[in-house]
């Protein structure tokens, strides 16, 4: 604002001494003085045109950071939901395990009472001196915890029918004595026991 004053006030300056036909001098001290004013306005011009430079530059950089700081957050939401769907696979799986755990302890812990009471059976045995047979029962419960077939007492004469509960999945055991030999059958059912222990 203070430039276009000062150009006004030259200009002015100008036609009055067109005006009063003042000396020569003074017109060239007035010329020099608008060009010394133009001059002033170009480096202006220049300096503004460096600052739009420098902020459009600053801009720029902004917008880009912006860019690759929403480009960061997309990828870390891909990333963070893949984490939590692995954290659901592997909190079911520990659930699975544990599970599992508890069965196998359980199943431990009923063969260790067994393994307890057949050792205080033999002591009671030794002690005797007389030799005594387990009961039927007892005998029946024994090769249930051993082979996990559990059988179907009322098949039909000279079938072998039940269900092994084995370590992966059930599966039904159905063998006709008629047609196969009593070694093959016994093959058979001991093929069934886990001998994982």
């Amino acid at each position: 604002m203070a430039a276009f004053r000062d150009m006004e006030e030259v200009s002015d300056g100008l036609v009055s001494l067109l005006r009063a036909n003042r000396a020569e001098a003074q017109q060239r001290r007035l010329l020099g003085r608008h060009e010394q004013m133009v001059e002033r306005l170009l480096e202006m011009q220049d300096d503004a045109d460096r600052q739009l430079r420098d902020t459009l530059a600053v801009e720029e950089e902004v917008a880009q950071s912006l860019l690759d700081l929403k480009e960061c957050t997309r990828q870390g939401g891909t990333e963070l939901q893949q984490l939590e769907v692995e954290l659901q696979k592997a909190s079911k799986e520990d659930t699975c395990l544990q599970a599992r755990l508890c069965q196998l302890t359980a199943e431990l812990q009923e063969l260790r009472e067994m393994e307890k009471d057949l050792e205080r059976q033999e002591r009671e045995v030794d002690e005797d001196n007389t030799v005594t047979i387990p009961s039927a029962v007892y005998l029946a419960q024994l090769y249930h915890q051993i082979s996990k077939i559990e059988w179907d007492y009322d098949c039909e004469p000279g079938t072998v029918k039940g269900i092994h509960h084995g370590p992966a999945v059930s599966q039904p055991v159905h063998l006709d004595s008629a047609q196969l030999s009593q070694k093959f059958i016994s093959d058979y059912l001991w093929s069934l026991v886990d001998t994982t222990w």
